[in-house]
């Protein structure tokens, strides 16, 4: 009968797990020896069956014990040898890339915190909205021709509502956030609605068919043109810098009266003209005017003890402006290389 002392020195001096594959199949395999011991068993009487078998199966435990003991011994010294050579531990561990808030929502998130350090609150609504809510109370009815100006998403009110007989819209601006807060709240109000808005229109350098606004409210006793005035001229300092200045032009928007549009001095130029505000030293920021008192109409509010002013302006727009960037299709086209320098 074999030593096991033998064996476990033939095991010990294994280097590979293929040698070591070779000796368990010598040993312990269909025709290995043990294998074979244990078949010839038969021959003799049942007492010494009894011890036979009993040392045999003892030895066959043991050698797969220590077949086992040594293809972990052989696997730990093939990683410690791979990692010396391939790794050296000393070096200090690669930079992990930090994922960043995309440049759109940070100049949102700016021009959020500079309204709620005036005092404003935020409010949002729904993408989807109902006609009324997106024009009607808006002071833009069904032939208004304002409505020309927007090419709307128009959404099917069978697919959302089969008792609504009322057009669906994917909202084109976000004032009608204004129109569900007034229904809901009584003056003072000051509220800020920011989110995505959608139009029908082509994708070039400075148009999108969804893009981001923020639309202001602000309604009380006594709200004059200049309350809003002195609100934007410190809005544009604070997100542009102190020494850029701002105008304010007539305009016209249905839902304001007076309307006005908001031009603050060329970053690019200093307002002594160039080819990015077409030489006249200015670029358009933003649109507001006073509520106009039909709006008030609709939400059932005193038109002779309430004023209030409103305001918009796309998000797109102000990062553009702000960062220097002449293509709005940057902000979409997930190039990382860009989005990293924010």
């Amino acid at each position: 009968m074999i030593k096991i002392e033998d064996v476990i020195s033939e095991i010990s001096s294994i280097l590979t797990q293929e040698e070591l594959e070779k000796i368990r199949l010598k040993y312990i395999g269909r025709k290995g020896i043990l294998t074979d011991e244990l078949s010839n068993i038969s021959k003799l009487s049942i007492e010494e069956k009894k011890n036979t078998g009993k040392k045999i199966n003892e030895i066959k435990q043991r050698i797969i014990e220590e077949i086992e003991k040594r293809k972990n011994e052989i696997k730990r010294a093939s990683i410690s040898e791979h990692a010396e050579n391939s790794i050296d531990i000393t070096l200090s561990g690669k930079p992990l890339e930090i994922g960043k808030i995309h440049p759109l929502m940070q100049t949102m998130d700016e021009v959020k915190n500079i309204f709620l350090g005036f005092g404003f609150s935020i409010a949002t609504g729904p993408d989807m909205e109902k006609d009324y809510y997106n024009f009607t109370a808006l002071n833009i009815p069904k032939d208004h021709p304002s409505r020309d100006i927007q090419d709307t998403f128009y959404i099917k009110p069978m697919e959302l509502d089969r008792n609504s007989q009322e057009e669906i819209v994917l909202r084109t601006h976000t004032s009608p956030v204004q129109i569900h807060v007034m229904e809901k709240y009584k003056p003072p109000i000051r509220i800020i609605a920011p989110g995505r808005v959608y139009r029908h229109e082509s994708v070039d350098a400075s148009h999108s068919y969804i893009f981001h606004q923020i639309e202001g409210l602000a309604v009380d006793e006594n709200i004059t043109f200049a309350d809003l005035k002195a609100v934007l001229e410190i809005f544009v300092k604070k997100m542009f810098g102190g020494e850029v200045l701002s105008r304010f032009r007539p305009s016209y928007f249905p839902f304001t009266e007076p309307s006005a549009e908001v031009d603050m001095q060329c970053l690019i130029c200093k307002g002594i003209g160039c080819s990015v505000c077409k030489q006249t030293g200015w670029v358009e920021l933003l649109g507001c005017g006073m509520v106009n008192p039909k709006v008030f109409e609709f939400v059932k509010y005193d038109t002779e003890k309430y004023t209030g002013y409103a305001f918009g302006m796309g998000i797109e727009r102000i990062a553009m402006l702000k960062y220097g960037i002449n293509d709005m299709r940057l902000f979409y086209e997930n190039d990382l290389e860009f989005l990293k320098q924010f």
